[in-house]
């Protein structure tokens, strides 16, 4: 352990931390240096087992507490996570690489979801209505779903673990958060500071692992978790679903984006810049969120793309802990690698380098924010998530062709268009095969709104309304009196 670490790295089971049952350990990596931030407790599966053990012990109890009860913790959890967001954000940068400004932005966003759903806690639903036939009533009444467990990625390592544990709890759930072994220490973190919010012990579990795929199947295959929630790749949400699919369990998928960013010619082509900037930046581009391919009328592309290879040029690379940084390091080598691979093969098709920025010198997971030009409608760079800041520019000027190229894909997370013409923008943003559509924005993520995508991007929605119903059952009772 480094000597300047000084928060939790052990399992936090039943609420309190532990190492690992063999003792083992692994170490959480700072993307800026390279350098061992700490070695955190690597779960075995006896430890993934004793954590649903726990879920399951505070499952009654918890769900036994009234909603406004629930409630109550859950904001006091939104007021001691916002009271620490500093903290919090300093742990993302640190085991994340990202920019502090957007590392601050992340903590607000996670806090915001035990607001949320502090307030979603006490609007379960349910009723009571006659039947058809008028020989019976139909009582409808929610559930909760059981023991959850929440596989969470690196790239948001705070709000991919609030946006599915607010809920959980919310609903009387108890929950098993299996975080990346890449971004241990900010789950672990605010495991603490839940507790100190109120969460009782054994209704919120953290273990960490790089033992993925032996703890994950054991606690899919024999253990008391009733419900799966994954974020992350969709290569690895078939295969879990496919676990899942042994017991029958619940699930709920979040998986990946190819985001296109579709701007017409009548657009405010300054403001889709800015727009753009955002919807490709946030998060260092690593969000499946994140524009991925950018479809601009011919009529403005050349004016649109000389902007914003100059908005691109200008961003500052650097640590994500300076306060000028706007681009932070990657957050392991083998993304910057995978990033290097595809612009290289991207330029060898014919695509053209734009941007001329540098990386700093000296050690780090940094990559110059991209601009490719040049780039064919069916180029091979299009049809895969970049998660990196890398941005290949394609002309269109038809809108029926423009929508059939942005719906060329097997992913439909999100998508963002831009035109003034707002009943050609809610047109395209019908047509457009995407579960979450930005019209004039660069942003679309809330936690009163619902997350989630159609095709290979997931299965159900998060946050909302609807974030609550992932993780309660309907059930139904006939009654007559």
């Amino acid at each position: 352990m480094t000597e300047s670490f000084t928060g939790p790295s052990g399992l936090f089971i039943d609420g309190g931390f532990r190492r690992a049952s063999d003792g083992a350990v692994f170490p959480v990596e700072d993307p800026a240096t390279g350098k061992t931030i700490v070695d955190v407790a690597n779960g075995s599966i006896s430890d993934g087992l004793a954590a649903a053990e726990a879920a399951q012990k505070a499952l009654k109890p918890w769900g036994a507490l009234t909603p406004r009860q629930r409630a109550e913790v859950l904001r006091s959890a939104f007021e001691v996570l916002t009271a620490h967001r500093e903290e919090i954000a300093s742990l993302i940068v640190a085991e994340n690489g990202k920019a502090r400004a957007d590392a601050l932005a992340e903590a607000d966003y996670a806090a915001e979801f035990f607001r949320w759903f502090s307030e979603e806690a006490v609007r379960l639903p349910g009723s009571l209505r006659e039947s058809p036939t008028g020989n019976r009533r139909i009582m409808e009444i929610s559930q909760p779903v059981g023991v959850v467990l929440a596989i969470t990625p690196w790239n948001l390592p705070a709000a991919m673990i609030t946006r599915k544990v607010a809920p959980a709890l919310a609903a009387g759930c108890t929950v098993v958060v299996k975080p990346s072994n890449q971004t241990p220490l900010t789950a672990l973190r605010i495991a603490e500071l839940l507790t100190q919010a109120g969460v009782p012990n054994g209704a919120l579990n953290i273990v960490p692992t790089r033992r993925d795929k032996e703890v994950v199947a054991a606690l899919i295959d024999s253990s008391p978790v009733q419900m799966l929630s994954f974020t992350g790749s969709t290569q690895v949400g078939r295969q879990l679903l496919n676990q899942a699919s042994g017991r029958v369990l619940n699930t709920g998928m979040e998986l990946g984006g190819n985001a296109p960013f579709i701007i017409f010619e009548d657009a405010d082509v300054d403001k889709a810049v800015e727009a753009a900037m955002t919807a490709k930046m946030r998060h260092n581009a690593e969000a499946c969120t994140a524009a991925n391919r950018f479809y601009v009328h011919d009529a403005i592309r050349e004016e649109f793309t000389n902007k914003f290879v100059k908005a691109m040029e200008a961003l500052r690379l650097g640590p994500g802990s300076d306060a000028s940084t706007e681009v932070g390091p990657l957050a392991s080598k083998a993304a910057l690698e995978g990033l290097r691979e595809a612009v290289a093969s991207a330029i060898e098709a014919g695509a053209e380098r734009a941007t001329s920025t540098e990386v700093p010198a000296g050690p780090g997971y940094y990559f110059a924010p991209t601009v490719l030009t040049n780039v064919a409608p069916d180029a091979d760079i299009l049809n895969h998530e970049l998660f990196g800041p890398v941005a290949p520019v394609v002309g269109f000027s038809d809108e029926d062709h423009v929508v059939t190229m942005a719906n060329a894909t097997d992913m439909g997370l999100g998508s963002y268009v831009f035109s003034a013409d707002l009943a050609r923008a809610l047109r395209v943003a019908e047509r457009v095969h995407a579960g979450m559509v930005g019209v004039n924005t660069g942003i679309f993520s809330d936690p009163a709104a619902p997350f989630g995508g159609v095709k290979q991007s997931g299965i159900g929605r998060e946050g909302g309304h609807h974030g609550i119903h992932e993780f309660l059952e309907t059930k139904y009772i006939a009654v007559q009196w």
